[in-house]
């Protein structure tokens, strides 16, 4: 239980350590789908954007956001979904980005696809489909190491 209600900062370095249910390797603070979070009187409200209104780890994501701040002692917590103004990859922080193509992600460039092969780093690549393991990536392959590797859509 807490006794102090803890300052927005720490709860923002709680929310740092939860990860992206899809892709561990990222946070959602990195991710950038934690958009606001505030003391409201006793309750703390934390507002999350999903990357895209119909995204499958909603639920899922809003249940780890809920277990770290309860374990953390937050008994009165309240969870908004807020979808205006719609996510953009351009929320990523570039930490975030750095950890999706260490993972072997190629992260989102404006230009529309990726700049190089996040594995052998060959800027030969090609898009295999448009659609990747999910709705917010694509497939792309190398044509150096013939690796197959997502790629974060720009949004």
């Amino acid at each position: 239980m807490v006794t102090d209600k803890p300052d927005v900062e720490t709860v923002w370095a709680w929310l740092s350590a939860v990860p992206d249910p899809e892709i561990p390797v990222i946070s959602l603070t990195d991710l950038g789908i934690i958009r606001d979070v505030q003391w409201r009187g006793d309750t703390l409200e934390v507002s999350v954007t999903p990357t895209y209104s119909g995204c499958p780890a909603t639920s899922i994501i809003n249940m780890d956001i809920e277990t770290a701040l309860r374990a953390k002692g937050i008994e009165k917590l309240e969870l908004k979904r807020q979808l205006s103004p719609a996510w953009t990859t351009d929320w990523m922080t570039d930490t975030g980005k750095a950890k999706l193509e260490a993972y072997g992600i190629a992260p989102p460039q404006p230009a529309g696809g990726p700049r190089q092969c996040p594995h052998c780093k060959s800027t030969e690549v090609e898009k295999i489909s448009q659609f990747g393991s999910t709705p917010c990536k694509a497939q792309w392959r190398c044509l150096s190491c013939l690796e197959p590797f997502d790629y974060f859509k720009c949004i």
